[in-house]
């Protein structure tokens, strides 16, 4: 599931790599996933399962709005963005 969302990122225009080379969106969003299933002692599928209900948490005014706030918003982020993939397929 990691690599069709990551496949679905650079689909929807997101880059894998900056101009200068670095990582980018991308390759940054499902390390993001990975990171919250690690929090939620979850895998990439059980987070699937429950991924409105964790989107609502990790939100703004959400229980977990301090993760979903890390690095610029990445967190909250990369799980809308999983959402809308989930949508997709």
């Amino acid at each position: 599931m990691k690599e069709q969302f990551t496949a679905y990122l650079v689909k929807q225009g997101y880059s894998l790599k900056t101009p200068g080379g670095h990582p980018s969106t991308a390759y940054d969003y499902p390390k993001r996933i990975d990171k919250v299933c690690e929090w939620e002692k979850t895998t990439w599928a059980g987070l699937a399962d429950n991924i409105s209900v964790i989107v609502t948490q990790y939100d703004v005014g959400g229980i977990k709005q301090d993760y979903g706030a890390k690095s610029h918003r990445s967190v909250i982020n990369a799980l809308k963005r999983f959402s809308e993939f989930l949508s997709a397929i």
